[in-house]
């Protein structure tokens, strides 16, 4: 097997993009093939220009940064900037990145701060409550499902840095 580090950028492009398809629920680490009777596999190379395609339009008018959420708010936070974050779920692992309390306890301090808004979808877990108590918590109810299996009920919250009773959310 070819090392990763070996390749050139359009090559380690190209093999991201082949595992991440045919990956069993699309995990970065730890990645497993995955298979189904009732599904065609993730990865069809005849049509594959026309997924490229696909993504291409979505993503037009859209910035790609490679910045840490810190710097992304530092960058982009004005008062119009509504920032949704989706950061790795509080004692889960898979994710291919550290993510300590200390990120956590940090967004919380930095919602208080922000001339915008934001919104944080995490785990519903005791420490993140603690984290985040003086804000606007909702919670959801889930079932994780991976391939089609049983699946486990779990619940997620959504962390707001406003107060939504006072002026509830909207697109516009």
């Amino acid at each position: 097997m070819t090392r990763p580090e070996t390749l050139t950028d359009i090559q380690r492009a190209a093999r991201f993009y082949y595992l991440q398809q045919n990956a069993f629920g699309a995990r970065i680490e730890g990645q497993s093939f995955g298979t189904a009777t009732t599904a065609p596999p993730g990865l069809n190379l005849l049509r594959l220009e026309e997924s490229l395609s696909a993504a291409h339009l979505r993503l037009a008018s859209t910035f790609i940064e490679h910045l840490s959420w810190q710097d992304c708010i530092e960058r982009y936070d004005r008062p119009h900037t509504l920032f949704y974050m989706d950061p790795p779920y509080w004692q889960t692992e898979g994710y291919g990145v550290p993510f300590g309390i200390e990120q956590y306890e940090q967004m919380a301090l930095m919602l208080a701060k922000l001339k915008g808004k934001a919104i944080i979808s995490l785990n519903d877990h005791p420490d993140i409550r603690r984290i985040f108590a003086g804000y606007h918590i909702e919670t959801t109810d889930i079932r994780y499902t991976v391939g089609g299996g049983k699946g486990s009920d779990a619940k997620e919250v959504l962390i707001f840095s406003w107060d939504v009773e006072a002026e509830p959310a909207g697109l516009f």
